[in-house]
């Protein structure tokens, strides 16, 4: 077995963590083809609670930490979703107009589209698939639909108040 790189998230500021669930994928567990690029590409429900007293807008990201790049892999970045979000329903990664808000959009991922676009792996290990929810102390981050991935990220790392993470995985 070779050895995984660490997630991003354990060298950043520790926040604190908050319930976030699924219908559709468990902590551990293989993404269903209906998920992974090839499959039907839709992204997966997902439901939260709990955010820190503070939260002023979400976002929600997809990121593998296992790619063959150096820095990663991001599958999704819906941003500027209002405070009061509590869940995305399956399929909320197609479009902007599938996300809640009028502010929010989709930011640009690595493949690249500005939507939620799924597991790929080139053959090989398994790969994990970070599905995050980041509570942040602002409505609406300084970014653009064109703004690319890591620069979201840093932008991400001094506004969140709270996260919580859900991992899952796919190889070929």
């Amino acid at each position: 077995m070779s050895v995984r790189p660490p997630l991003p998230y354990e060298f950043l500021p520790q926040v604190p963590s908050f319930p976030l669930s699924s219908e559709d994928i468990t902590e551990g567990a293989t993404l269903a083809r209906e998920f992974l690029h090839a499959g039907g590409n839709l992204s997966p429900q997902l439901a939260w609670s709990g955010l820190p007293e503070g939260t002023r807008g979400i976002a929600v990201t997809c990121y593998d930490p296992d790619a063959p790049t150096g820095s990663g892999w991001w599958h999704w970045l819906a941003l500027n979703l209002p405070a009061d979000t509590t869940e995305l329903p399956r399929g909320a990664g197609s479009s902007d107009a599938s996300l809640p808000g009028d502010a929010s959009f989709h930011g640009r991922n690595d493949f690249p589209g500005n939507q939620y676009d799924g597991a790929a792996p080139p053959p090989g290990a398994p790969h994990r698939y970070v599905f995050a929810v980041h509570a942040l102390d602002v409505a609406k981050l300084d970014v653009t639909a064109d703004t690319p991935p890591a620069q979201v990220g840093f932008h991400l790392t001094f506004h969140t108040l709270g996260r919580a993470l859900l991992t899952a995985e796919y190889g070929v």
